[in-house]
């Protein structure tokens, strides 16, 4: 007999959004958005605004790339302690502490250098904050993975997401609404109204800074295997007769920089190669078809109002959704059936720009087309950042997963560089098409790597 009064389980699956490291997500999520387009995009308006020349706006868009290669620092982050920062607050708080300090300087510099007398203060600042940012990203990582377990990874993933896509519309047109109230002569440039816009973004950054305060560190869970094995390399080393300094030197490199590969490998076997596959291709179907969305919509007739209404209304309301629901099937389904899941969802979905293409200038059509498609990559990522968390050994959190994400968007990043060349080819309709039959090997993947994890 059944208690009728019991909670329904998915009610019940709810309550992980009220778990206290869940919601601290959500504020630290929106710390991580926001100096995203506060070195990209806005900032690339207001040096257009003050009559920076277009090819130069384009080589500082290069300031982005600290966020590709943070996998080669993320070693220092796992392992580096701040004193005395690291003793007060631990190591993942420690850094986190840092990096949002750090932003919040930088982003104040910014604010208070004009790039139309001085561009290289205004260059140096932004890529301290790109730099900073990235550190942040790699600890914030790190502090996610060895907070709560693996189920409740969707969760966290889903309040990461909702926090950056509010930080990211904070950022984005927040800053230009701030830098427009303020400014008194908008037919001329004036400094002003950026500096404003700025200084209010630099402070906003305090919202990170109180919650890596606020927030308890996590209790990090070492194997036993991971410091045998780390031991006994200390000890293979003692005997090269190597001084003290030169030995912990050689050590420290080691455990860093070497153990998160040859941990990986070794817990995984032969079964790394298929995981890494799957990594590659896993987010391949969105990558590929989001680089021409934006010149797709254009042609169709969309004018950037209705592009913008669309994407940041519908879309990052649908995306903050999807995430959710994402987090909750994670729960209720377990990661591998939501991974796969997203996977058909967001292959799927990218058929509907087919239809779309026939539909030509139809606000109805593209509002649920891209409300579909951002509520597909919600549940996408949820997922996929559960499954890579749950890879990852917390004796190198940081590592590894700054390794993951580089894996994840170097093959679809390649590949997106020639779609402009398939749809001048093709046309519209078969490069949608192909977009979604590229996602089919995901899903073999899937099953293939579920397989495995199952006689594991």
């Amino acid at each position: 007999m059944t208690d009728s009064s019991a909670p329904h389980p998915w009610l019940n699956a709810l309550k992980v959004y009220t778990h206290p490291r869940v919601v601290g997500m959500l504020f630290l999520g929106f710390s991580a958005g926001l100096p995203l387009l506060l070195v990209l995009g806005t900032l690339s308006f207001w040096l257009s605004e003050a009559g920076i020349a277009r090819a130069t706006i384009g080589h500082l868009s290069w300031v982005g790339l600290a966020y590709g290669f943070k996998f080669l620092w993320s070693p220092l982050v796992d392992r580096l302690p701040l004193p005395p920062l690291t003793r007060v607050l631990g190591r993942r708080r420690a850094w986190l502490l840092l990096s949002q300090v750090c932003i919040a300087v930088a982003l104040f510099g910014m604010a208070n250098t004009d790039p139309a007398t001085n561009l290289m203060h205004t260059v140096y600042f932004a890529l301290t904050v790109a730099f900073a940012s990235a550190t942040q990203d790699i600890a914030l990582d790190a502090y996610r993975i060895e907070a709560v377990e693996v189920e409740k990874q969707g969760a966290m993933a889903a309040t990461y997401q909702a926090g950056y896509r509010i930080a990211m519309i904070t950022a984005g047109a927040g800053a230009l609404w701030i830098a427009a109230s303020v400014d008194t002569s908008p037919a001329t440039y004036d400094f002003h109204p950026w500096q404003v816009a700025y200084t209010a973004m630099a402070a906003l950054m305090v919202v990170g800074i109180l919650t890596t305060l606020t927030i308890r560190e996590p209790e990090k869970k070492i194997s036993a295997a991971t410091s045998d094995r780390e031991l006994h390399a200390r000890e293979k080393f003692a005997h090269l007769g190597l001084s003290d300094g030169p030995l912990n030197a050689v050590a420290w490199f080691y455990d860093a920089v070497l153990s998160p590969f040859i941990d990986f490998i070794q817990r995984y076997k032969w079964q790394a190669v298929l995981m890494l596959a799957l990594i590659a291709l896993y987010r391949i179907s969105d990558v590929v078809m989001g680089v021409m969305s934006n010149p797709f919509y254009q042609e169709m007739g969309f004018t950037k109002d209705e592009v913008a209404t669309v994407s940041k209304v519908f879309g990052v309301i649908m995306t903050i959704a999807g995430a959710g629901l994402g987090g909750l099937l994670t729960l209720r389904l377990g990661v591998m059936r939501t991974l796969f899941l997203g996977a058909l969802l967001s292959a799927a979905t990218n058929l509907l720009f087919v239809w779309l293409a026939g539909r030509g200038h139809d606000m109805g059509a593209l509002v649920f087309t891209v409300s579909a498609d951002n509520l597909s990559a919600g549940i996408a990522s949820s997922a996929f950042v559960a499954y890579l968390s749950g890879l990852v050994n917390q004796a190198y959190s940081a590592t590894q997963y700054a390794l993951f994400t580089s894996v994840m968007l170097l093959l679809p990043k390649f590949i997106a560089g020639f779609s402009g060349e398939f749809v001048d080819a093709y046309g519209w309709a078969t490069f949608f098409t192909g977009t979604a039959l590229i996602g089919v090997p995901v899903l073999l993947l899937v099953w293939l790597v579920a397989r495995q994890a199952g006689k594991r």
